[in-house]
């Protein structure tokens, strides 16, 4: 039967004196019928419910009514196993496997909860004392992420489960509300800087949750951070302190705070956008919530947060966090990291190796160690990919810039004379001549531009402007052999490749049929 405070005693017998029934009773006060007629019992026994006679004193009714009898109750089957169960109970025997074990070996019949309720009578449940922490203003911050319910995806337009971040000062309880999609690192980190912005500093220290955005292993002594929340919080200046793990108590001020957005906040928010919902949360943090009597500090969370904790916070620094994320990223053997489906390159020879990318607002870095190798602007879209070619091997890199203009360019460093020549292979068509172009100019690592100037000569004069003879007549080592009158031609002039012509006449074949004018067709 429940145990009444003495107040609640005299309601009761008050209202039975009055002649309401057991159930009114029980109803308006809020008890089990059983409870109220023992005490009807107990009370009709003494006299007490008689209305000429004086109400009873307080000490009387306490004296009379403060300890009632329970009512008998049936005996447990688990009784004439007493002394056995509680020796189990004693040495840590699970109720599962003390049913079990009785059922087995001493052929017990009754139920499971039975012995359940027997169990619990034998070790009563003990409520754990604690302690509220109360801080100074600008000390600590309470930080939760909590499930809401779902928004439309700005993108796509379906509907995505969505959670509040929620960040609540301990002095003030003034708290800082932001609707999300996700709980990725960047999205997490995102939440901090915006949530400093609102309060216009940092406080000295942040309670979070072990979630995996900021927490990479929890642990009860010594939980390991993610590196890019360990940096934002140095940028800030501030500690981070994870919570024990499975112990949401000890970050009670903001999971009351989740609770209160999920409740009050949340309900108002249907069919709206994520935009219009996080518009609403900060009108409802700015008004409503920062107006209302907090339950446990009797304030208004705004009006203490600006007469007591806006002054104690840390200045922010000048210049915003910008890094979101870090992460570890093998090079390919196309000199790429991947990262979010798009494309970085890295210097060729790190390719197999694992580089640590740090992943900005506009930029992309990529790091050996403490060595910054590449600074990349971040890609746009997915399947992005960022083009260095000076990242790439030198020969290969050489084929990407391969234009035309680049190509004449190559080949006037040579000389004039290979210059004349790549333009007349670059004006052959239909074939593409950047290739033997480039063969051609990589003859000078073979041999000397001065050598390959003056083959290139030899076959303009000879009025074969082909890579091949250029190549057989440095082979051969003809390029400084003396030239006659008729193959003296200037270096510098386009000569236009030959056009191919029978050798013999078509007179000597078909006589005079045929016009003069047909004297030679072309190949």
């Amino acid at each position: 039967m429940e145990r009444l405070y003495m107040q609640e005693i005299i309601d009761i017998v008050y209202r039975l004196r009055k002649g309401q029934s057991q159930r009114t009773v029980a109803s308006a006060l809020g008890h089990h019928r059983a409870t109220v007629r023992r005490y009807h019992e107990l009370a009709e026994e003494r006299g007490f419910l008689d209305p000429q006679a004086p109400f009873p004193s307080a000490g009387e009714l306490l004296a009379a009514l403060g300890e009632p009898v329970p009512p008998p109750r049936p005996a447990s089957t688990v009784e004439p196993f007493t002394s056995l169960v509680e020796s189990w109970l004693r040495d840590g025997v699970e109720v599962r496997a003390v049913h079990r074990l009785l059922t087995e070996q001493h052929g017990f019949t009754g139920s499971y909860s039975a012995v359940r309720r027997f169990a619990a009578a034998f070790r009563p449940g003990v409520v754990e004392a604690c302690v509220r922490v109360e801080t100074a203003p600008g000390e600590e911050a309470q930080i939760d992420f909590g499930t809401v319910g779902r928004l439309p995806d700005p993108v796509t337009g379906a509907l995505r489960v969505a959670y509040c971040f929620v960040m609540t000062l301990c002095c003030s309880r003034h708290q800082y509300v932001e609707f999300v999609l996700d709980q990725t690192i960047p999205t997490w980190i995102g939440c901090h800087k915006r949530a400093f912005a609102h309060f216009g500093g940092a406080v000295e220290r942040l309670v979070i949750d072990n979630l995996k955005a900021a927490v990479i292993k929890a642990a009860l002594d010594d939980a390991i951070l993610g590196a890019s929340y360990r940096q934002m919080a140095r940028h800030y200046d501030v500690l981070i302190a994870p919570c024990r793990p499975r112990t949401p108590e000890h970050k009670g001020k903001v999971e009351s705070g989740v609770h209160y957005v999920q409740r009050n906040l949340w309900p108002g928010l249907a069919g709206k956008s994520l935009a219009a919902a996080n518009a609403a949360a900060h009108q409802w943090v700015m008004g409503y919530a920062g107006h209302r009597d907090h339950g446990t500090t009797h304030k208004q969370p705004l009006a203490h947060f600006l007469e007591v904790e806006a002054a104690a916070l840390i200045p922010l620094p000048k210049d915003p966090f910008d890094l979101l994320e870090i992460r570890n990223a093998r090079v390919h053997k196309d000199c790429h990291v991947v990262l979010h489906g798009s494309y970085y390159p890295a210097p060729y020879e790190t390719v197999g190796k694992r580089l640590e990318v740090h992943l900005h607002e506009a930029t992309v870095q990529l790091y050996e160690g403490t060595k910054l190798l590449a600074t990349h602007p971040r890609a746009k879209e997915r399947g992005e990919r960022i083009l260095r070619p000076d990242l790439y091997p030198p020969h290969k890199a050489r084929y990407l810039a391969r234009t035309k203009a680049a190509s004449v360019d190559e080949a006037a460093i040579i000389g004039p004379a290979c210059t004349a020549i790549a333009q007349v292979l670059l004006s052959d068509r239909p074939k593409d001549a950047r290739r033997v172009l480039a063969a051609l100019v990589g003859l000078s690592d073979r041999y000397s531009a001065d050598r390959v100037e003056a083959a290139c000569v030899r076959a303009l004069a000879w009025s074969d402007p082909r890579y091949g003879r250029v190549r057989d007549i440095l082979r051969d080592g003809l390029e400084d052999a003396a030239l006659s009158e008729p193959e003296k031609i200037a270096p510098d002039r386009a000569v236009a490749l030959p056009a191919y012509r029978y050798s013999r006449s078509a007179e000597e074949f078909f006589g005079a049929r045929l016009p003069a004018t047909r004297e030679a067709l072309p190949c």
